[in-house]
């Protein structure tokens, strides 16, 4: 009984090193054609399909359900996918992009599709990417949110027409993204090319980042901020998936640009109106600093003060509240990056309570923006 066991397995180990052998001759031989013109089998179409499909329930069999209750995550969403994802999949406006037709295999037009996944399937898609499609995984790997405000879009767009798909990507920006003078300005300011080209879209024109926190308010904050940020972006040194991939494309020329316009530009009035007043008071108190547990002042880098602030600093009165408490959790868990400064909100931010973050970011979102946060007011 032991010999036949023992011939019989290595019968079975010889055949796997002839099938083994007979396959890689068969890939240096060169013979199978890898061309995308020539499509595939069908055999092996519905075994690659089958598999990606079945791969993507295995992976998401426990995941938890997807938390999109922000009133500016579609908005935030539709904004990449202009940029990311509608060259390959098209768009209300755009349904069959001709290049992406001659893929292997050719990216799904997404709009019909979209019923088909549920939303833990989509988050896993786009954060991780797909092998042997061109599919990419997100180029900010912890960036969950970014990852969540593009499915929230995705479940959105299937209602959406060509005309309000438009107008959720663009705003008020215009389409052609031609430059044109900025209104509403007692000495109209030009917009600059590469404004209009790569930045209006979201944070509109005026800098005011299209009214919600989708996008943060630009107007009126340091040149050198600005182009710092910039810089961190393209150097992968700030983590955004969607912001890293625009910045890298821009010259140092074109960030200096950025930077001049949107730091030229009055910030204005608070872009929201935020409360309860009691949580804006005890944000307040925080801003002050919180001694017991060494966590230092805001003001003395972000103000309101006497004195004026490093400009490397960034404005932070009259700010969304959201996007603050955004950038606030992605430092207190380490994913925020930045600058060369970035590196002294990673020893003050863990050291804030979730509250802590909402009320001081509830509280500079209060206050009234201004060039030098010298005097900010509520």
């Amino acid at each position: 009984m032991k010999r036949r066991v023992l011939r019989w397995s290595l019968r079975g180990a010889a055949l796997a090193l002839v099938l083994a052998l007979g396959g890689f001759l068969v890939a240096v031989s060169g013979i199978v054609p890898v061309g995308a013109s020539g499509g595939h089998w069908a055999i092996t179409e519905w075994m690659l399909q089958f598999g990606k499909r079945r791969s993507i329930a295995t992976h998401t069999l426990f995941a938890e359900p997807l938390e999109l209750d922000e009133p500016w995550l579609v908005l935030k969403g539709a904004g990449h996918y202009e940029t990311g994802c509608r060259p390959c999949h098209g768009s209300p406006d755009l349904p069959s992009p001709r290049i992406a037709q001659a893929m292997l295999p050719r990216p799904p037009y997404l709009p019909d599709v979209i019923g088909e996944r549920d939303p833990e399937a989509l988050f896993y898609v786009v954060k991780h990417g797909l092998k042997f499609t061109g599919m990419p995984a997100w180029p900010a790997a912890h960036r969950d949110d970014e990852v969540r405000a593009l499915v929230a879009f995705l479940l959105a767009m299937p209602e959406l027409d060509a005309d309000e798909y438009l107008e959720l990507v663009h705003g008020e920006a215009p389409h052609d993204t031609a430059a044109g003078a900025l209104p509403d300005l007692v000495e109209p300011a030009v917009v600059p090319d590469v404004v209009a080209h790569h930045c209006a879209r979201c944070h509109g024109t005026d800098g005011r980042g299209r009214g919600v926190a989708a996008f943060p308010s630009l107007a009126g904050q340091s040149r050198e901020y600005l182009e710092r940020a910039l810089v961190a972006y393209a150097d992968g040194d700030r983590h955004s998936g969607i912001m890293q991939p625009i910045a890298a494309d821009l010259s140092d020329a074109d960030r200096h640009d950025v930077a001049i316009y949107y730091a030229g530009l009055d910030a204005g009035a608070p872009v929201e109106r935020v409360g309860p007043q009691e949580r804006i008071e005890r944000g307040e108190e925080i801003a002050r600093g919180l001694a017991e547990r060494g966590a230092p002042s805001c003001q003395d880098c972000h103000g309101p003060a006497e004195w004026a602030r490093n400009p490397a600093y960034p404005r932070l009165s009259g700010q969304f509240a959201d996007y603050l408490e955004l950038q606030l959790e992605l430092f207190r868990s380490g994913h925020r990056g930045g600058s060369q400064y970035a590196d002294l909100m990673h020893h003050v931010a863990p050291r804030l309570t979730p509250e802590d973050v909402r009320d001081v970011a509830l509280y500079y979102a209060s206050l009234t923006p201004s060039h030098d946060d010298a005097r900010a007011e509520r």
